[in-house]
């Protein structure tokens, strides 16, 4: 039965290396493989997908995106990144600092997701090269997830495997406790070494954020020429009116893009905008509403219904801060060749309202096409505002447009809060609350946090399942009952007896740098997650055979499952910047070794006084 183990963990670590197969399937294959050849019963079989790990990973994926989702990723890239101003040394500090931050609280992968684009458009602007930010980027993520127990999935792998054999787990912060050293010293070895070892790749990739959209879209479309802002009067007879009362659309030739309340605190139930109004939207006294017309259409409204004109800030600003937020967003269609619309009469202002959503400009050959009545050509292009989710569904439903990049990625980008946003945040805080006093088990803290995200509007219900990891959530659910195998066939009490045997002998520290270098061995080449489920058993027998506190070697199997530095396929967050700047498998291994070296050192020495042996 060992030697069947044995064959079966060999197996699955060469799948894993080969990497033609996604790792959720080799974990897959390895966990059914163990139960055809009855070394597991059906419930150690499929025991991974009733842990409280996995769960508590799942409802984690969620937490982070609606961080993400609600502006808070994105403004905190931005100020990480405008803080350093043009100084190349002061980015390479925030960039790889702001990573390890943020990853302690949002997935490795999330951040650098978020960060990466900023970073690019950074390097850029200040005459550098993607390739010299990018690596400290990811490696910083990394390091980072090991300053708090949700900051990477091996940290709650080996701290319920401590509860899970009648020990108590690891709190919230106590991973802090090594992990900010390290987090340090890899910003320090990035500042002072690091830097001069990292490639000036000259890439092609040219950064693309919503500013630089929206200043496109102004071009093309000629947008601002016909956008004002009027105030509703005292004695203006569109108060307490419905637009659909006066059909300004049609009567006036000017078109309402959204309204602003002046007073809502007095009007109950009255948010402070609407973004999107319909037929339906009653006018205020006071309210501010943006319009979109010609000059001479908005002046004959203004005296028909007794409205001021506003100030507007320049157009940039004004799209960016008004027509763009979390709730609403704006994007660019293009009609297919082979659209039924081809050869349609459409009037320009109406097509889009049966989606909710508003057509702004038209145009074709580069030039904005400005007749109400246009037919519709292959390659007209139309720039539209609505809720993201009617964006996401026109989409999803209509396929005879394309919408050029991605809505929801913009949607991230949005960096304005709104209450939803610091509902998420304090969903968080309270996720950490109760994991920091143990009022409840990780796992209901976790899942509580994302029902608050979710009931509230935070993250949209259709996006909670797709924000979810499911190829790491499946993983560590197959990877599991092989941990179980493990001990079952007596394959890890041998390889820890051969551990102990041959170094725990010698010193107990020994020992556990023994482990440190064969769980980072494997971390290299297959993911971190797997690699703690089969280190912290071998470990925590190693520690048990010696009668050592098994507090050490678990903190050293979640450090040294974290610290793939050495290859690009060792995490998820290797991987995402290899293309963007332009690295090679050795550019890993030239920056990762001495930085591998130096957090193996650092670990040996205070592991040991922060949790004695």
């Amino acid at each position: 039965m060992m030697t069947l183990m044995l064959l079966i963990l060999f197996v699955t670590i060469v799948l894993f290396i080969w990497g033609k197969l996604p790792p959720d399937i080799v974990a897959l294959i390895s966990m059914l493989s163990l139960f055809l050849f009855g070394i597991l019963d059906y419930k150690e079989t499929l025991s991974g997908f009733s842990n409280s790990t996995v769960i508590m990973i799942a409802a984690l994926f969620v937490v982070g995106e609606g961080i993400s989702s609600t502006g808070w990723t994105a403004m905190a890239g931005r100020k990480f990144v405008n803080w350093a101003g043009n100084s190349a040394s002061k980015l390479l500090i925030i960039i790889s600092m702001g990573a390890g931050v943020l990853s302690g609280f949002v997935s490795n992968t999330g951040t650098v997701a978020t960060l990466m684009p900023l970073t690019i458009a950074s390097a850029w602007t200040i005459g550098s090269f993607p390739s010299k930010f990018l690596m400290p980027l990811a490696f910083g993520s990394n390091t980072g997830g090991l300053l708090t127990l949700v900051g990477t999935p091996p940290n709650i792998i080996v701290s319920n495997v401590l509860v899970e054999n009648g020990y108590e787990g690891f709190s919230f912060f106590e991973f802090a406790l090594l992990g900010l050293p390290l987090l340090i010293a890899t910003i320090v070895y990035f500042r002072l070494i690091g830097n001069r070892l990292l490639p000036n790749n000259r890439t092609s990739n040219k950064p693309v954020d919503i500013e630089a959209t929206l200043h496109e879209w102004i071009e093309a479309y000629s947008v601002g020429d016909d956008y004002y802002r009027l105030r509703i009067r005292s004695l203006s007879p569109l108060i307490n009116t419905k637009i659909r009362d006066w059909n300004i659309e049609d009567n006036c030739d000017v078109k309402i893009i959204r309204l602003k309340r002046r007073h809502p605190s007095k009007l109950k139930g009255t948010a402070a905008f609407i973004e999107v109004p319909d037929s339906e939207t009653e006018m205020r006294y006071h309210d501010i509403i943006t319009v979109q017309g010609e000059t001479e259409a908005i002046n004959k409204m203004m005296i028909k219904f007794r409205l001021g004109l506003l100030p507007l800030e320049p157009i940039e600003d004004e799209l960016r801060h008004n027509l763009i937020n979390q709730e609403v967003g704006m994007t660019e269609i293009i009609v297919t060749p082979r659209s039924h619309l081809v050869g349609r009469k459409i009037m320009r202002d109406r097509f889009f309202k049966r989606f909710d959503i508003q057509l702004l400009a038209a145009s074709r050959d580069g030039k904005p096409l400005l007749k109400k009545e246009i037919v519709v050509h292959a390659g007209d292009a139309f720039l539209i505002r609505g809720t993201w989710k009617n964006i996401d569904t026109l989409k999803d439903q209509h396929q005879n447009v394309v919408i050029c990049g991605s809505p929801e990625g913009m949607a991230k980008d949005v960096d304005d809060l709104n209450i939803k946003s610091y509902i998420a945040l304090g969903a968080l805080v309270f996720m950490i609350v109760l994991m920091m006093f143990k009022i409840v088990p990780s796992a209901i803290a976790a899942l509580l946090a994302t029902a608050l995200i979710v009931l509230t509007g935070c993250l949209p219900m259709a996006k909670m399942y797709k924000s979810i990891g499911w190829t790491s959530v499946i993983m560590i659910a197959a990877m599991i009952p092989m941990g179980t195998a493990l001990q079952k066939t007596g394959v890890a009490q041998m390889v820890a007896n051969n551990l102990v045997d041959s170094l725990g002998v010698i010193h107990p520290v020994v020992l556990l740098a023994g482990i440190y270098l064969l769980t980072t061995a494997f971390s290299q080449v297959i993911s971190n997650s797997a690699t703690a489920v089969l280190m912290a058993p071998i470990a925590l027998l190693a520690a048990a055979s010696l009668n050592l506190s098994p507090e050490p070697f678990m903190i050293v199997v979640a450090v040294s499952a974290s610290t793939a530095f050495l290859t690009p396929i060792g995490t998820t967050t290797n991987a995402m910047v290899i293309s963007s700047g332009g690295y090679k498998f050795m550019d890993y291994f030239r920056l990762g070794a001495p930085l591998l070296i130096l957090l193996f050192t650092i670990t040996m020495i205070l592991v040991p006084i922060i949790w004695p042996l």
